[in-house]
């Protein structure tokens, strides 16, 4: 009994033990290096922007309208004459910022709902699972562009739309561990000791059940960007940000691809690409760290 009382996971062993345990094995996750390395170039670009971009990428006609690449501008330009390559730097800010925040909501929406639904029980597990299956039989994007419309078109609207749509899955994940996690000695334990149920959901169901969500929030990351750029590319974006969508919504209102330079809709295409390629890379190589079984079979 002794044993699994003391598991409440996080806190467990001190802060700089666990982050060295933590990096032994995802060290030896070779997708999970790569993901890395491709995010921290998105992140350098997004933070060091104004530096690294050769031009502001608003500034109109600092070259011609179309231009091809070329030492000045190595991704041409666009149908206003700005250069792509700044526009392709300062875009990741905007991916970056909708992506993680959009996760972060989703995960804390999601982690509070499946906590209460599985600790909790009874009819309030009733209602938060029917509100849950609400939101899961909404059709997603139609249900998105709804709201983006009624909401305006801004990064901060964007950001809440994609989290009122992305919770359930992680609610539902959350509440299957907490459903098994209440029934663990060390649950019993404390709720004997005399612990209430807002403490033993705080300081017992949270910690154990954040590095499975935290995976899953990566994925939700990927899926937060890629829905910003399709909201953008529809023209429902925030039209005063610098994103990828919005480049690819204009390019292809310009017929980028058929004039002399295609680099305009490839290369906002080719950063979305990178950057999904980072997110799942790393939560692929968390999933492995999370879970001992997977890294057994490698």
């Amino acid at each position: 009994m002794s044993g699994d009382v003391s598991r409440p996971g996080l806190r467990k062993g001190g802060i700089i033990e666990k982050t060295k345990e933590f990096w032994r094995v995802y060290s030896r996750i070779r997708v999970g290096k790569i993901g890395l390395v491709l995010l921290l170039i998105y992140v350098v670009m997004a933070v060091f922007a104004p530096w690294i971009a050769p031009y502001n990428p608003r500034a109109i006609l600092v070259g011609k309208h179309f231009e091809p690449p070329s030492w000045k501008h190595p991704l041409g330009t666009d149908e206003m004459g700005r250069d792509i390559l700044s526009e392709v730097i300062y875009g990741a800010r905007t991916s970056l910022l909708v992506g993680i925040l959009a996760a972060l909501l989703t995960m804390v929406i999601g982690t509070a709902i499946g906590i209460a639904s599985g600790y909790i029980g009874g009819i309030t597990d009733d209602l938060l699972m029917r509100l849950t299956d609400l939101f899961l039989v909404i059709p997603g994007l139609p249900f998105i562009i709804v709201l983006s419309v009624i909401l305006g078109a801004s990064i901060w609207n964007i950001i809440l739309v994609i989290a009122l749509i992305a919770w359930p899955g992680t609610a539902r994940l959350v509440r299957s561990e907490t459903l098994s996690l209440k029934e663990r000695m060390f649950v019993h334990a404390s709720r004997v000791a005399g612990a209430s149920d807002f403490y033993i959901m705080v300081h017992h169901i949270l910690p154990n059940v954040l590095p499975i969500v935290s995976a899953t929030m990566v994925l939700n990351v990927t899926r937060a960007i890629i829905l910003e750029a399709g909201l953008s590319f529809l023209g429902l974006g925030d039209p005063t940000a610098i994103s990828w969508g919005t480049m690819l919504y204009f390019a292809d209102k310009e017929g980028a691809m058929l004039s002399p330079n295609p680099y305009y809709i490839i290369a906002p295409g080719v950063a979305l690409m990178g950057i999904g390629l980072a997110f799942v890379f790393i939560s692929y190589a968390l999933d492995e760290v999370v879970n001992p079984k997977l890294r057994q079979r490698r």
